[in-house]
């Protein structure tokens, strides 16, 4: 084999970051995005554990932390904007809900974009929509009409990867819906923040939310709500902000004026929870890394730890591109999954589900707040700590020989 060639479909997080580790490891590396470009904005994910560990390892943590956002923690509110709840930034030595290195989505890809784009092929404004694998390897049509041969393609894609489809079939088999819907978006700061993430629930299943942004005139917003799966078209943004209107309007708070902010917003997402539960993340020379193979959903607050410690254990297991040959390739894409799963399942877990996001009562509501400020409190604090807000760290690195 000479140099190998990894194709890689997803510029997101667990993409570009594979990317980096491939290209120092002197494989060719192929990444293709649907969209036009590395999206912008994007709601706040959080750098902590194991996945900050591996940035620091990529070099890239002082440009993380120059564009993390300034945030005091997060507090539960009343419809009157009361608090019933508060955990600071400084809980759990800065490993509570919000962490202490929060940054946007967007300028996180940016940064690890900018850190492989002269390593890296990267194609925007297409997708592989064909997968042919024979013994020399994989051969993979693109929708703008190009083919790529690769030694490895990997699906770093989503939890709705085209190319999961393609190599293990319809996504059904492999999304676990935990019964609620979210949107994200971005709306004016309405309440003046101060860097403080506000939370507000109301009966029925309902979670209205704004988080700072970089400018202190906007805020990242969400809108969830439990349900039933429902039919919708992922295409008609229209009918998503409708089904929205028809559970927030009146909820209080600035339900309301978050439902206008979603109407004129041009960020806007939706989507149900979910996770994405497989028995392999391999098939021949097709693997799966983040969201795609293993999305722990957003109430995990772990998908970027995983897409970074993913892309970080598969280069590793892969190791140098001179060291390997088509034989070597199913080993280390076992030694991937052997190596992830523990980390996989302890992130997965999530005893409560919606329960103490979107409770459903007033006394639920009441109740899951009077728990915030217990957990933080002694001698409930260090069990809190172990139990629920140390699954970032809750993987022993191994250490990777550069090629």
């Amino acid at each position: 084999m000479g140099q190998p060639t990894v194709l890689i479909s997803g510029a997101g997080v667990a993409g570009p970051a594979l990317a980096h580790w491939l290209a120092g490891n002197g494989y060719r590396v192929v990444v293709v995005e649907a969209a036009p470009g590395i999206r912008p904005g994007g709601q706040t994910v959080d750098l902590r554990g194991a996945g900050r560990e591996v940035v620091t390892r990529m070099g890239l943590l002082p440009a993380m932390t120059e564009r993390c956002l300034f945030q005091r923690g997060i507090a539960w509110v009343r419809a009157d904007g009361t608090r019933r709840a508060e955990m600071p930034v400084e809980a759990f030595d800065g490993n509570g809900i919000v962490s202490a290195l929060e940054i946007l989505r967007g300028d996180l890809t940016e940064v690890l974009y900018q850190a492989t784009r002269d390593v890296a092929e990267y194609r925007f404004g297409t997708r592989i929509s064909a997968l042919e694998e024979d013994e020399s390897g994989v051969r993979a049509t693109l929708t703008d009409g190009c083919v790529v041969e690769a030694d490895l393609v990997v699906g770093a894609d989503g939890p709705h990867s085209a190319v999961r489809q393609l190599a293990f079939g319809a996504e059904e088999q492999f999304i676990h819906r935990l019964g609620g819907y979210n949107a994200w978006f971005t709306a004016p700061d309405m309440i003046g923040l101060d860097g403080w993430f506000l939370m507000f629930q109301a009966a029925g299943g309902l979670n209205a939310s704004l988080r700072p942004s970089h400018d202190a005139a906007t805020a990242k917003a969400g809108l969830a709500f439990r349900s039933e799966p429902l039919e919708y078209d992922r295409r008609d943004l229209d009918a998503q902000r409708a089904l929205l209107a028809e559970r927030f309007h009146g909820a209080g708070w600035y339900c309301d004026e978050l439902l206008s902010a979603a109407a004129q917003s041009d960020d806007f997402y939706f989507d149900d929870f979910v996770q994405v539960h497989m028995d392999t993340w391999s098939a021949g020379r097709v693997t799966l890394c983040g969201d795609a193979g293993y999305c722990a959903s957003p109430l995990s607050g772990m998908g970027t730890s995983l897409a970074l410690v993913g892309a970080y254990v598969l280069a590793g297991e892969l190791g140098p591109a001179a060291a390997l040959d088509a034989a070597g390739i199913a080993p280390a894409l076992r030694r991937y999954e052997t190596v992830m799963r523990p980390y996989v399942d302890r992130c997965q877990d999530l005893p409560g589900g919606l329960d103490g996001y979107a409770p459903m009562s007033e006394r639920q509501i009441a109740g899951a707040a009077s728990a915030m400020k217990w957990v933080q409190r002694w001698p409930l604090r260090r069990y809190a700590g172990r139990k629920w807000f140390s699954t970032a760290e809750s993987i022993d690195l191994p250490d990777y020989q550069p090629a």
